[in-house]
């Protein structure tokens, strides 16, 4: 079992719902989950190569619009 630490929940989260929180993995990693889920859920985990490239897109798609 993994060990994932410090959540953190997106500002850009609904208070309510749907929400994502972002979290240390094992090993560096960075970790993704549902709030909702909680601890019990499926977690993504992205190295930090991975994520960069992940942020990068999403920021290159919010100022393109």
């Amino acid at each position: 079992m993994k060990h994932y630490s410090n959540w953190r929940k997106s500002s850009y989260s609904n208070p309510d719902s749907e929400c994502v929180e972002v979290g240390c993995g094992a090993l560096g990693t960075i970790a993704v989950r549902d709030t909702k889920q909680g601890d019990t859920g499926p977690v993504l985990d992205f190295t930090p190569d991975e994520w960069a490239a992940f942020v990068q897109i999403l920021r290159s798609r919010t100022t393109n619009t």
